[in-house]
């Protein structure tokens, strides 16, 4: 097995995680930053997944562009709740 693969499975899982700690945090607290900060999260571990199927899946095709895009979301998400959650 190919350790690229490993880690990028790895990278992939804590994001997954991260994300799904933080969606409870939010449900239980309220914090609306929590959701925000979930929701970067969730678009990190897409770019991961992303990552393994442009690397290992599809390695002739350049999927580059389409990776960074729930990169870009997520972190404008954050910046978003960082913000205009800021004023609440």
């Amino acid at each position: 097995m190919n350790v690229g693969l490993v880690v990028y499975a790895l990278c992939a899982l804590t994001s997954l995680l991260c994300a799904a700690m933080l969606f409870r945090g939010f449900r239980r607290t309220g914090v609306r930053l929590l959701l925000w900060s979930a929701l970067c999260f969730a678009c990190f571990a897409l770019n991961n997944m992303l990552l393994i199927v442009d690397e290992h899946i599809l390695p002739s095709r350049d999927l580059s562009l389409v990776r960074s895009l729930p990169t870009l979301l997520g972190i404008t998400l954050l910046l978003y709740g960082l913000i205009w959650e800021s004023d609440r």
